[in-house]
């Protein structure tokens, strides 16, 4: 036998050895994310709106991609800014205000804080009343319906998600909540706490901002007497420990952080009372990470819920009005409240870390029950509020009694 064709067998049987064993080993990952309900995954037709959003600048755990190495130490640390602010209340005078020769306009109503929305990386807030829309009526107290054109100035003020859990939720019926919706949808928002149909209350919303993944809930202690349309109790999030307890615990399967507004307390109250407190610390020891609370009209303070499992929960129990036609200086000041997530993944363990908090207090500017803006209160005229700086102290010493990190700048 020819001595070099032999070798040349040898070889060829030599590298078919080694294709087949890499084939071997090297096996596609089948491995997928755990489904956010048992209703089917994708949104129910009625529904325009997204469930999940992907931040463009979002980065995986490992720069290759690939999974991870047992021997990798490298430590990847990733950061989120989060801003929420209270309720956005449209009363007569406010869509009033805004009224131009072809709609509305309430983005310069938002211009002058505009900035620290922007500057988050994730922002959310509590569309109190529904934005049906002029079809329906435009309407006040005690049934609230605005023009559309007010979720267009959330959208261009930087906002992602909107709480639609709330005592006014169902003041103008379904139509109403269906419209609000299908606007948010249309302009890209996330929206939480009402819903279209079962499979869109079943589908929690998650949100990926560099590298850290949201899940944002949300809930209302009740409807002012107006009752969920029969047949349809999805279509509105209502305080319930047991379901509260069971959303957190899916959410937190799916998520870094989740998130849970409560539109609870007692309106005008300057303080949290016990329900708050309890309805707080069940979210809490449930795996919520940052509670968010609205209703009062007015600031309550925050503080920190130390868990059982050792974990520490972020709550700030009111944010006051973010919008509305109010009389009193406490129910028109409002808060941004904003908070930095540090997530830390190392040796295949994810640490979460929440960090500088701060608020932002804002003041309603009216004149004559016209000329309508949210700035900082730091820049409220004299003529708006002549003793601000002793008022600006109480704010102060309020928000941080509980939280003396509390960071608040004064310019």
């Amino acid at each position: 036998m020819n001595p070099h064709f032999h070798l040349k067998n040898t070889l060829y049987m030599a590298i078919l050895i080694v294709l087949f064993a890499v084939a071997g080993c090297s096996r596609p990952d089948t491995s997928t994310k755990p489904p956010a309900t048992a209703e089917p995954t994708t949104p129910p037709s009625s529904s325009t709106g997204p469930l999940s959003a992907t931040s463009p600048d979002s980065q995986p755990n490992d720069d290759s991609g690939l999974p991870r190495s047992p021997d990798d130490h490298t430590e990847k640390v990733y950061r989120a800014k989060l801003a929420a602010v209270g309720d956005v209340l449209i009363h007569s005078s406010v869509y009033k205000d805004a009224r131009t020769a072809d709609g509305y306009d309430f983005r310069p109503m938002f211009e002058p804080v505009k900035r620290y929305i922007e500057e988050a990386d994730i922002a959310l807030a509590n569309q109190e009343s529904m934005i049906g829309g002029e079809e329906l009526g435009l309407s006040d107290y005690p049934r609230f319906n605005g023009p559309y054109e007010v979720g267009d100035a959330v959208k261009d003020c930087g906002f992602d998600v909107v709480n639609l859990a709330n005592n006014h939720t169902l003041d103008r019926g379904i139509q109403a909540v269906v419209n609000t919706i299908q606007h948010y949808s249309q302009l890209g928002l996330l929206y939480t706490g009402a819903y279209l149909s079962p499979q869109d209350r079943g589908q929690i919303r998650t949100l990926e901002k560099n590298g850290i993944t949201f899940a944002l809930l949300s809930y209302t202690y009740g409807t002012n007497g107006i009752p969920v349309p029969e047949g349809k109790t999805y279509m509105l999030n209502l305080i319930d420990l047991p379901a509260i307890r069971k959303d957190v615990v899916q959410a937190r399967s799916l998520a870094d952080v989740v998130v849970v507004s409560f539109h609870f307390g007692q309106e005008y109250a300057d303080m949290p009372n016990d329900e708050q407190k309890t309805v707080a610390r069940a979210a809490a020891e449930a795996g919520a990470d940052i509670i968010i609370g609205h209703h009062p009209h007015v600031l309550q303070p925050a503080e920190w819920i130390q868990t059982a499992d050792g974990r520490r929960t972020f709550v700030v129990y009111s944010l006051g009005n973010f919008i509305a036609a109010q009389e009193g200086n406490r129910e028109r000041t409002g808060g941004i409240m904003q908070l930095t997530i540090e997530k830390t993944v190392k040796d295949g363990t994810t640490h979460l870390e929440l960090k500088e908090p701060c608020l932002i207090p804002t003041w309603i500017h009216m004149v004559n029950w016209r000329q309508y803006k949210i700035e900082p209160l730091r820049t409220a005229e004299d003529s708006q509020l002549p003793h601000k700086s002793a008022y600006w102290d109480e704010i102060v010493n309020h928000m941080k009694q509980w939280m003396p990190e509390l960071l608040i700048p004064a310019d």
